[in-house]
């Protein structure tokens, strides 16, 4: 993929594999989220792009979400990253100076360790990652072919130390005999620092794209990150629940499929320095509302 372009395409090769959401081509400019909390009553975030680029905390947005939260609206992150456990999620958004409870926070990796069972995992993660809330049998992949080969399944967590060495490994294995791959972060790519990350969602759609094994996709735009955050909701109409992220064909969609409000926010996020626009016609993807940083 050659930067954003590349990227837009590539998600709209694989949208027969994603959502279908019915959205309203009316979307409207506000200067902050300020302006529309009282149409809200639960606020969805996404991180990367929206709270943070990388390890990076985006300029006033841990103040608007306190100042959200001050006016009685509920809170919530949810996160297609998948490299960390809970304590390490709470401990990340901390370091970015968003505070926030446990149980406001809803990831992918939650959403995939949900349908793990009791078969030989080969677990595709980053090296810091103490996979302690795996309670399955599990090998750590690396560069030994007998390993994948050994494997009843397969899990990517995280593509930090991933390599197109290795995928070849996985992609070989997989197409001598299928077997279930789930993958825990259905992002393509998330933006760093310096440029994009290549994410889990990347290489699971090659493996789809080129054999028979079963792979299925967590988080953002999937149903089942969005169920695990409308139950943390109760009570509250799904019309008034926004979800607001840098990416239309996971934050948009995934928000607008659960029948949520939609805010894509621009400034810095996979958009950053362009005319989203001209996308947004393109692939028929409104959002609600725009805003450049929350």
């Amino acid at each position: 993929m050659n930067g954003l372009r590349g990227i837009f395409d590539r998600y709209e090769a694989i949208r027969p594999r994603l959502p279908v959401a019915v959205v309203q081509p009316q979307p409207q400019s506000v200067a902050d989220l300020g302006e529309i909390a009282d149409q809200v009553d639960a606020f969805v975030f996404d991180a990367f792009g929206v709270l943070n680029v990388g390890e990076t905390p985006i300029p006033g947005a841990a103040s608007r979400v306190a100042a959200l939260r001050a006016r009685g609206c509920q809170i919530r992150v949810l996160t297609n990253a998948a490299s960390y456990d809970r304590a390490g999620a709470v401990a990340k958004f901390e370091r970015l100076g968003v505070l926030l409870e446990p149980d406001e926070i809803i990831t992918s990796r939650d959403a995939a360790l949900c349908v793990l069972d009791n078969r030989l995992w080969g677990v595709i993660a980053a090296p810091e990652d103490s996979l302690s809330d795996l309670e399955m049998p599990v090998i750590r992949l690396g560069d030994n072919p007998a390993d994948y080969d050994r494997a009843e399944g397969f899990l990517f967590l995280s593509s930090a130390n991933w390599s197109d060495a290795r995928q070849r490994l996985l992609e070989v294995s997989l197409l001598d005999h299928p077997r279930r791959v789930i993958i825990a972060n259905a992002d393509l790519v998330a933006p760093r620092d310096h440029g994009f990350s290549i994410e889990p969602g990347f290489y699971g759609h090659q493996l789809a794209d080129l054999t028979a094994a079963e792979v299925m996709f967590f988080g953002k735009p999937f149903a089942d990150v969005h169920a695990m955050a409308s139950a943390t909701l109760a009570g509250i109409d799904k019309t008034r629940i926004a979800m607001v992220g840098d990416t239309l064909h996971t934050d948009i969609l995934g928000g607008a499929a659960a029948g949520w409000r939609t805010v894509l926010v621009t400034q810095d996020g996979l958009f950053a320095g362009h005319d989203v626009a001209p996308f947004i016609d393109e692939c028929g993807l409104y959002p609600d509302w725009q805003v450049a940083r929350i």
